[in-house]
C-alpha cells in the first residue's frame, strides 16, 4: 500500500480507517505494516488533520484491542494452536518451550519489552495469554509498550513532516 493510498484513505474515512488498519495491524495481518501507517497518520496529524493526542489515543486503543484478542486467542485456543504447529514443525518445540518459560519468568516486563521488537511485539500476546498471564498486568504491560511503539512511529511521521514521506517512498 503506497503513501498516497494511504493518505487518500485518511482524507476519506478519517479517524474510523486509522483505527481500523492500526487495529489490523495488531492481529499481525500481512499488508499493514507500522512502519508506513503510523508515519503517515503522524504527517496528517502535522498537516491539522487530527489532533495528535486523539491519535495516539486512537492507535493505542486499536492496538490494545487486537492485543487483547490476540491474548484470547492464546488463552482459549493456544495449546489446540502450537500442538498443530509442533505436529508439524516437532524442531521448534524445545526453542518455544524455552521461550514460553523465560515469558513465564519475565512476566510483564517481558510483554513490555516484546511489544518493542517487532514481528515479536504482535504474536507475543498468544503465549501470554496460554500461560495465563494476569489480564490485568498483561493489560497494563501491553499498553505501556503499545504507546511507546506508536510514539516513536507516529512521533517520527508528526515531526519529520514531508521528509518522512520521502524517506518511506
Amino acid at each position: 500500500m503506497s503513501v498516497q493510498a494511504l493518505t487518500n484513505y485518511f482524507l476519506e474515512y478519517g479517524a474510523f480507517f486509522i483505527f481500523l488498519i492500526v487495529f489490523l495491524e495488531y492481529l499481525n495481518l500481512p499488508g499493514f505494516p507500522a512502519g508506513v501507517i503510523m508515519p503517515t497518520a503522524g504527517i496528517w496529524a502535522a498537516k491539522g488533520k487530527i489532533d495528535f493526542a486523539l491519535l495516539m489515543l486512537l492507535t493505542v486503543a486499536a492496538g490494545l484491542l487486537g492485543s487483547w484478542m490476540l491474548y484470547f486467542v492464546g488463552r482459549w485456543g493456544g495449546d489446540r494452536l502450537f500442538g498443530w504447529y509442533f505436529k508439524k514443525f516437532p524442531g521448534q518445540r524445545p526453542m518455544i518451550e524455552a521461550k514460553m518459560e523465560m515469558l513465564r519468568q519475565k512476566g510483564c516486563i517481558g510483554v513490555f519489552v516484546s511489544k518493542l521488537i517487532p514481528a515479536v511485539r504482535t504474536l507475543i500476546s498468544i503465549p501470554a495469554g496460554m500461560i495465563q498471564m494476569n489480564f490485568v498486568k498483561y493489560t497494563i504491560s501491553s499498553v505501556c509498550g503499545v504507546f511507546v511503539w506508536n510514539l516513536v512511529f507516529i512521533g517520527a511521521g508528526y515531526l519529520l513532516g514531508e521528509t518522512a514521506i520521502e524517506l518511506l517512498g
